[in-house]
């Protein structure tokens, strides 16, 4: 699931600043064209997969999960009680003697 996250972001960056992204041209020819893309595809990378991995965190800072558990638990009691005053109105309906 992170794997498939992070690709995801890193895809997504690369599609948004794939229009502005420029390769310097190189006067010094200590390091090749390829080494310097290569390098700059890694650092791209790496800041994809740390933002995704801080997005994560913040995520799992907020405690969705516990949220959503307690929503489910008080909804699916107001419904239970519901239901049982609905078959109780409708039980003294038709058994009414």
């Amino acid at each position: 699931m992170n794997k498939l996250l992070v690709i995801t972001v890193l895809v997504a960056l690369l599609a948004l600043s794939a229009e502005s992204f420029r390769v310097a041209r190189q006067t010094d020819e200590a390091e090749g064209t390829v080494a310097k893309v290569t390098n700059t595809v890694k650092s791209y990378y790496d800041s994809a997969v740390n933002a995704a991995s801080g997005y994560l965190e913040s995520i799992k800072g907020m405690k969705l999960e516990e949220k959503a558990k307690n929503l489910y638990d008080d909804t699916a009691t107001v419904v239970s009680t519901y239901t049982g005053i609905f078959h109780d109105q409708l039980y003294h309906m038709f058994y009414s003697q």
